[in-house]
C-alpha cells in the first residue's frame, strides 16, 4: 500500500471517529479505577441510575420489544447499563429540537391541510377513507388525484428517465437521500445539476451524513457550494455517544419544479442501478409522480431544509402553477404521499404497514429488504394468514449484513407456522420496499420492515388507492417470485441448534441493532 493511499486511510474521519469513541470508553475505565477506593459508592450509584432507567423504559411509551431490548442489557450490566441508555436510549429531545420538530409539524399542517380530501375515497368503502384520513390527520399529509404514477420494478428502469426529467427543469431541483456515492448514477446527475445551476435553477441537495460516511468525503457539502449547489449534511456524525446518532434521513426524494417527484428504495449510487455489483444482482424499485401529489413531496423537502438550516422559506413560491399534460392521465387516481419522523411520537410508517395488513381481505405482497418486526406487526401479519389471506413476503437471499441477514430469518419460523409464505431472492439483495394488497391499495418508499426505519429514521412512502399502478406493484411481486426460493418451515426447523440459539439471542437485541 502506498503512502499516499495508507495516509487516506488513516485519517478518514471514520477511523478518527472510531478512535475518539475509543478515548472516550478508555477514559470512563480509567475513571472507574482511579477512583476504585470508591468503588461501593459508585456502585450503588450506578445501580439507582439503573433502577430509575428500567422504569423510565417500562412507563415510555414505544414498542414492547424495543423495551424488552433495553431492559436485558440494564439489568444485567446495572453498572454501566443505565448510563449508556441515559447516553444512547430512546428518542429525547432537547427544548430546541423539541421547538423545531414541532415547527415542521406546524408547516405541514400549515401548508398542506387545506388540500384535505380523505372523504373522496368513500366510493372504495370505509377501510380506504379510515387510512387515507390517518395519515392527513396524525402525518398532516392529504390524499391527491390529478397526479400520474409510474412504477420501476428496478433501479435500473428509473436511471434514465429521472435524468430525463432533471434536464426538464426550469425552476428548481431538489434531491435528498441517505446515500450518494461517486460513479456513474451521481456523476450523471451532477453533470445535470451544474448545467441547470448556470441556467439559474435553484438547486438543493441533502444527504445523510451517516449513510454517506463511507462513499463522500467529508466536506462534500462545500465542494457542492462551490459548485453553486447548496448542500446539506443531515446530522452529522460526531464522535460522542449519543441518541442523536440513531436519528437518519433516510429518505429518497428527486423532485422537479413542484409537479414531477421520484421516491423509492434507490439511492444515488451505482449498485442501485447495477453498475457495480457487491451482492448479485441488485433488486430494488422507485416510483414517479407527475401532477398534483409532487407538491406534498415538496413541502416534505423545504420543511427539512427549513429544520437543518433555522430559516423560513416562502412556500407559496414554490407551488406549481400548472401541472405537466401527464397529470391529466392520474384524474380519478389517489395517491398520498407521506413523511414519517422519529422525534414526534407517531409511528407512521408502522401504523400505514399495519392498517394494510389488518384491512387486507384477499392478499398482501410484501417486499423488504430486511424483516425485523415489532410484535404488533407479527401479530397482524399471523393474525391476517390465519384468517385465510394470502400474506407473502420477499426478502435477498444474498445479504448486505450477515448478522441482520440471520435476524431477518430469525422471524421466519412464527410467520410460517401462521401460514405466511416466504420466499428470498435467489440472484441477489432484494433493496425494495414495497406492499401491494387486493388489487386496491399500495405503497412504495423507503421504509424497512425493521426499527430502524419504523422508529428511528426520517422516512417517506407513497400510499395509492384505485390506481392502476398498483397492479404494476403486484405483477412485479409475482415476477420476482418466480426467480425467488420459497422457505419451508422444515427448512427452519433443520438448522442446528447452535444456529438457532444465536437468532433467539438476535431477536432480543433486533429493536438495538
Amino acid at each position: 500500500m502506498s503512502l499516499k493511499k495508507m495516509a487516506s486511510v488513516i485519517f478518514h474521519r471514520t477511523v478518527l471517529v472510531a478512535v475518539l469513541l475509543v478515548v472516550q470508553v478508555g477514559l470512563l475505565a480509567a475513571m472507574v479505577m482511579r477512583f476504585s477506593d470508591y468503588f461501593v459508592q459508585f456502585y450503588l450509584f450506578c445501580v439507582v441510575i439503573s433502577v430509575l432507567a428500567v422504569l423510565h423504559v417500562i412507563n415510555s411509551k414505544g414498542d414492547p420489544g424495543y423495551k424488552i431490548a433495553w431492559l436485558v442489557p440494564i439489568l444485567l450490566v446495572p453498572v454501566f447499563g443505565g448510563l449508556v441508555y441515559l447516553l444512547c436510549g430512546g428518542n429525547r429531545l432537547s427544548p430546541r429540537v423539541q421547538r423545531k420538530m414541532e415547527g415542521m409539524d406546524h408547516r405541514l399542517m400549515e401548508v398542506l391541510d387545506q388540500d384535505r380530501k380523505a372523504e373522496a375515497l368513500a366510493p372504495f368503502g370505509r377501510d380506504a377513507v379510515n387510512q387515507s384520513r390517518y395519515l392527513e390527520a396524525y402525518a398532516h399529509c392529504p390524499l391527491y388525484t390529478n397526479t400520474y404514477t409510474k412504477y420501476y420494478p428496478l433501479g435500473d428502469d428509473a436511471f434514465q428517465p429521472m435524468l430525463e426529467e432533471l434536464r426538464k427543469a426550469e425552476k428548481y431541483i431538489f434531491l435528498e437521500y441517505f446515500i450518494i456515492a461517486p460513479g456513474k448514477f451521481w456523476d450523471s446527475v451532477l453533470e445535470i445539476l451544474e448545467e441547470k445551476v448556470r441556467q439559474g435553477v435553484d438547486v438543493r441537495v441533502i444527504y445523510d451524513d451517516v449513510g454517506s460516511l463511507f462513499t463522500l468525503p467529508k466536506n462534500f457539502d462545500k465542494e457542492l457550494e462551490a459548485k453553486g449547489i447548496p448542500c446539506r449534511a443531515f446530522n452529522r456524525f460526531v464522535p460522542v455517544l449519543s441518541v442523536r446518532l440513531n436519528n437518519r434521513d433516510h429518505r429518497k426524494f428527486c423532485i422537479v419544479d413542484g409537479h414531477t417527484a421520484f421516491t423509492g428504495g434507490i439511492n444515488l449510487a451505482d449498485e442501485y442501478i447495477n453498475q457495480v455489483v457487491h451482492y448479485g444482482h441488485w433488486k430494488d424499485s422507485a416510483i414517479l409522480l407527475k401532477g398534483e401529489g409532487a407538491w406534498s413531496m415538496t413541502v416534505m423537502f423545504l420543511t427539512m431544509w427549513e429544520y437543518i438550516n433555522s430559516v423560513t422559506e416562502d412556500y407559496a413560491a414554490y407551488r406549481p402553477t400548472a401541472l405537466p399534460p401527464e397529470a391529466e392521465k392520474g384524474r380519478g387516481r389517489w395517491v398520498q404521499p407521506y413523511a414519517d419522523s422519529p422525534l414526534d411520537g407517531e409511528p407512521v410508517g408502522e401504523t400505514v404497514y399495519l392498517n394494510l395488513i389488518t384491512k387486507a381481505k384477499d392478499y398482501v405482497y410484501i417486499m423488504t429488504p430486511y424483516l425485523i418486526i415489532s410484535d404488533s406487526v407479527n401479530t397482524a401479519l399471523c393474525n391476517a394468514a390465519k384468517s385465510g389471506v394470502d400474506v407473502r413476503i420477499l426478502t435477498p437471499h444474498i445479504p448486505d449484513k450477515k448478522t441482520v441477514f440471520e435476524l431477518t430469518r430469525a422471524h421466519y419460523g412464527p410467520l410460517l407456522e401462521a401460514g405466511v409464505r416466504i420466499f428470498e431472492y435467489t440472484p441477489g439483495f432484494l433493496h425494495a420496499k414495497s406492499f401491494a394488497v387486493d388489487d386496491l391499495y399500495a405503497t412504495v418508499g423507503s421504509i424497512n420492515l425493521d426499527y430502524r426505519s419504523m422508529f428511528l429514521h426520517f422516512e417517506d412512502g407513497v400510499w395509492l388507492c384505485g390506481d392502476p399502478t398498483v397492479l404494476d406493484v403486484k405483477r412485479d411481486f409475482l415476477a420476482t417470485q418466480t426467480i425467488s426460493q420459497e422457505i419451508t418451515l422444515e427448512e427452519v426447523h433443520s438448522q442446528s441448534w447452535l444456529r438457532r440459539l444465536f437468532r433467539s439471542i438476535l431477536r432480543v437485541f433486533a429493536p438495538l441493532m
